[in-house]
């Protein structure tokens, strides 16, 4: 994980950054449709770092090779992108 952190890290910070923007230019969201979709979102997100983690437990679960890489770098891009959106949307817009 140490390696592919620092690999990715580049990656990581661009989607860090562009959740972020993205999270203040949309805001909260705040009808019922917006926060289900936030919630499907952020399910997916839980489901893709379920599936890397059950590489690194259950090794018969893994996904070998660059697959795998593929599957645990996207897992670690979209929870940074979905950090960056919660703290976008936080940070209050001036008029």
């Amino acid at each position: 994980m140490l390696l592919l952190a620092s690999v990715a890290w580049p990656g990581l910070l661009a989607a860090l950054l562009i959740g972020a923007g993205t999270g203040w230019w949309a805001g909260p969201p705040t009808t019922t449709g917006a926060r289900l979709s936030a919630a499907a979102v952020a399910l997916l997100a839980v489901a893709a770092g379920a599936a890397a983690l059950a590489g690194l437990v259950l090794k018969g679960l893994a996904v070998p090779g660059r697959e795998g890489f593929r599957l645990e770098t996207a897992a670690l891009m979209l929870a940074a992108y979905l950090v960056g959106c919660v703290l976008g949307a936080l940070v209050p817009r001036r008029a």
